[in-house]
């Protein structure tokens, strides 16, 4: 397998499974133009969050890392009616072409788009004691993986669902002498999910559009 053929898979499973739309591919569109970098997830990616965000039940979720805001659209489109997604994004540029996609895609209602470093909003909401969410979706900038991790616990209840993206790095994570800040990062939350008695977790390897890459699932038991 290489990967040629993982993008020809990918791209099969976006044709007959997946159906992406006018309003998914404009936000891609819209992304590129801009001069965003193309770390989106992919299409059957983002169906993916939409059907774990829909199994769960999520009325409440947030998202750590915006972008162009692909991922949030397809996340806010399985909330129920009254339901809401918090994104948090630290660059003005990539918030205002998410906050423009969101619009486009008619969800500006449910979506709330929060611009600043991810860990001081965090922060802030725990001060504010806002509701629990229900699902977190981190695909964000790896060496604070542990640092979200930690607050957003503070933000979930029993059965709140945590996802974090890009967690394989290549296979580089299972080399524990590597310096990589990236590589680091993920480690520590990996340790911190092996230490935490109330959260259970796994991780998946995946191989397709975006590589060899892989994500982790976590269940809050409190």
């Amino acid at each position: 397998m290489n990967q040629e053929q993982w993008n020809f898979l990918d791209r099969y499973f976006g044709d007959q499974i997946v159906h992406s739309d006018a309003a998914l591919k404009a936000a891609l569109e819209a992304s590129i133009k801009a001069g965003l970098p193309s770390i989106n997830v992919a299409e059957n990616q983002g169906k993916f969050l939409h059907l774990l965000a829909k199994i769960r039940g999520a009325r409440r979720i947030l998202e750590i890392g915006t972008l162009g805001g692909y991922s949030s659209i397809w996340l806010a489109r399985a909330l129920p009616a009254g339901g809401a997604l918090v994104t948090l994004e630290a660059d003005a540029d990539y918030a205002a072409v998410a906050r423009a996609n969101i619009e486009w895609a008619g969800l500006s209602d449910a979506v709330s788009v929060i611009l600043g470093m991810a860990a001081d909003s965090l922060q802030q909401m725990i001060a504010d004691g806002v509701e629990p969410f229900d699902l977190v979706f981190i695909d964000a900038d790896k060496p604070s993986y542990p640092d979200y991790l930690r607050l957003c616990l503070k933000l979930s209840r029993t059965g709140t669902v945590i996802v974090a993206d890009n967690v394989i790095r290549h296979g580089k994570l299972a080399d524990p002498a590597n310096t990589d800040p990236d590589v680091q990062g993920m480690r520590q939350f990996f340790d911190l999910l092996a230490k935490h008695a109330e959260v259970e977790s796994t991780a998946i390897q995946t191989v397709g559009a975006k590589g060899w890459d892989g994500f982790s699932i976590s269940l809050v038991s409190r």
